[in-house]
Formats: structure tokens, C-alpha cells, sequence
């Protein structure tokens, strides 16, 4: 008995000093990370010091993630790089999902990446996955949950709800266009995953695009957390909607300039309500219930799928 009792007080400090309530490794990149963002942002000069400071810190946060997350290398796709586009507080691209991206190492058609396009565009990456853990992602949902301005819907915390709300994507990526959802596709959810979704995209700056040329997936496996993107060939478009929404459009067109004519009173011109904000929705009802229909739609279905096992990897 007194054996025991000396043995648990010698024992005691050791308990108290265990490990027990270290930082995990997640905890320690996202100090890491905010460390960084703090010194970065702070730091109102820009020069080759600064510089080297934030591509150091950005090799320690790649890392920690590394290490972390495990990932093998991925047939098809460049090495993993952060999925932070800067670590400067206010600047475009500020805030993407915590993570590491896989590149695609060939464009559209196997064209070299950065090759210059007969239109004068640059060959990109068809297709891009980000991969991070359950518990960063909802850490990141968290962080979200007020990023945009009051008055604007932001991300909801529900893992399985932001799953399906555009906005976490136009967040969670690098890009200098809101993407928005046209339809969602039937995939197969992989026997590994608890979560998957798909849907139709494109990319705008103003209107609602006329075509679907993308499709994200996202999907819930082993405790990570797949979110995938590219480019689609041949795009989703439906003629018949598109006329629609032209329709409504030219009679917007017509009522404002009746309106500057005085050929309207402003009672009356009012009455019609916002003839461009109709059309548009009209042109979603049409779409989400024509595209299915369209050869393409089952093409991106497909594509859409296997990208989503390329990500997983299964």
C-alpha cells in the first residue's frame, strides 16, 4: 500500500508535465499561419526582405501540411503547393481554404501549361484538387462564417450545407470571379466518402453566364475533406434558355428608354419590376430543368466523376 502511495506522488509531477493538453499539429499551423498573417500585414513595406519572409513562412505552413495531411502524389497532377494565394490581410485571394493543391500538369486538350492561346490567353491547368482535414475545414467554416459584409449570405456551418453553397467555393479557391452554381450532378458518392457533391459551374463578374464550362465536387472521406474543380469540354448551354433571358433583356432595354422618352410615366415603369433580374431567374428554372436533358450534361456527370476518384484516389 505504501509502495503505491510513494509511487502515485512520484508519478504525479509527470502526469502534470504529460503532453496531454499539447498543441496538436493543427493547432500548430494555424498559430503558424496567423503569426505570419500578422507580421506580414502589419509590415507596410514591400521589398526583397519581405518577400523571402512570406515564401519562408508559406514553406513552413506547405510543411506542417505535408505532414499532416500524407498525401501521395497524384497520376496527372503537378506536386502539392499551399492553397493560400497570400498571407496579407485585405489583399485578393486573401483567406482560401487551408490546404494543399494539385495542379494539373497539362490545359484543356493536353496543351502545355502557359502556353499562349490563339486568342491570346494562357493554357492553365485543366483541373485543380485541394485537399485539407475534416476539423481544418470546419475551422475554416468557422472562420467564415462573417467574412462577407452584413447583408450578403455568408457560408452556412454545417458541413454538409456548405457543401452546396457557391459562395464557400468562390472563398475557398484562387479566382477573381464568383463561381456560381447552374445545376447539380448526379454522381456516385465513393464508397469511402460519407459526403459527396457535384454540380454544374461557371465563373461571372456581372451576370449569370450563358454556359456551364466547370464542375466542382467536393466529398467527405477518412477524415478528409476533397474539394475539386475544372474545366469541362464540351460545355452545358441550352439555346432555348439563353433566348429567354435575351427576350427579357431587350424588353428591359425598351422600357428604360421608354421611360427616358417619357413615353412611360415612372408609375408604370416600375410596375414592370426588374425585367433583367426575371429573366435571369427565368433562365435558371429553364436550365435546371433542360441541361439534363443535353448530351454534354451526362459528359460532365462523367468527368465530374472522375475527377472526384482522382481526388480521393479511389
Amino acid at each position: 500500500m505504501h509502495f503505491i502511495f510513494r509511487f502515485a506522488l512520484v508519478l504525479s509531477p509527470i502526469l502534470l508535465l504529460s503532453p496531454a493538453r499539447a498543441a496538436s499539429p493543427e493547432d500548430r499551423y494555424i498559430a503558424a499561419r496567423d503569426a505570419a498573417i500578422a507580421k506580414l500585414s502589419n509590415d507596410n513595406k514591400i521589398n526583397e526582405a519581405v518577400d523571402k519572409a512570406e515564401a519562408a513562412a508559406r514553406d513552413e505552413l506547405k510543411g506542417q501540411l505535408t505532414a499532416i495531411l500524407s498525401q501521395p502524389a497524384r497520376p496527372g497532377f503537378a506536386h502539392a503547393q499551399l492553397n493560400l494565394d497570400t498571407l496579407y490581410k485585405g489583399d485578393m485571394g486573401f483567406g482560401m481554404l487551408d490546404g494543399l493543391r494539385f495542379d494539373a500538369d497539362t490545359g484543356r486538350d493536353g496543351a502545355k501549361i502557359g502556353e499562349k492561346r490563339a486568342d491570346g490567353s494562357f493554357v492553365e491547368p485543366k483541373a485543380h484538387i485541394i485537399v485539407t482535414t475534416e476539423s481544418l475545414f470546419t475551422r475554416w467554416l468557422h472562420e467564415h462564417k462573417t467574412w462577407w459584409d452584413k447583408g450578403s449570405k455568408n457560408v452556412p456551418q454545417q458541413v454538409d450545407a456548405a457543401l452546396k453553397f457557391e459562395g464557400l467555393y468562390t472563398q475557398a479557391i484562387s479566382t477573381d470571379a464568383a463561381v456560381v452554381n447552374f445545376d447539380d450532378l448526379p454522381i456516385a458518392k465513393p464508397a469511402s466518402a460519407t459526403l459527396a457533391y457535384g454540380f454544374l459551374a461557371g465563373r461571372t463578374q456581372d451576370s449569370f453566364p450563358d454556359k456551364a464550362d466547370e464542375v466542382f465536387v467536393s466529398a467527405l472521406a477518412d477524415g478528409k475533406m476533397y474539394v475539386a474543380y475544372g474545366e469541362i469540354e464540351p460545355a452545358v448551354q441550352v439555346p432555348a434558355c439563353t433566348a429567354i433571358r435575351t427576350d427579357y433583356n431587350q424588353k428591359a432595354d425598351a422600357a428604360a428608354e421608354k421611360l427616358e422618352r417619357k413615353q412611360i410615366s415612372r408609375q408604370a415603369y416600375d410596375k414592370l419590376g426588374d425585367l433583367h433580374q426575371q429573366g435571369e431567374d427565368a433562365f435558371k428554372r429553364c436550365f435546371t430543368e433542360r441541361a439534363p436533358q443535353q448530351p454534354a450534361f451526362a459528359a460532365a456527370t462523367r468527368q465530374a466523376q472522375a475527377l472526384l476518384e482522382a481526388a480521393i484516389g479511389k
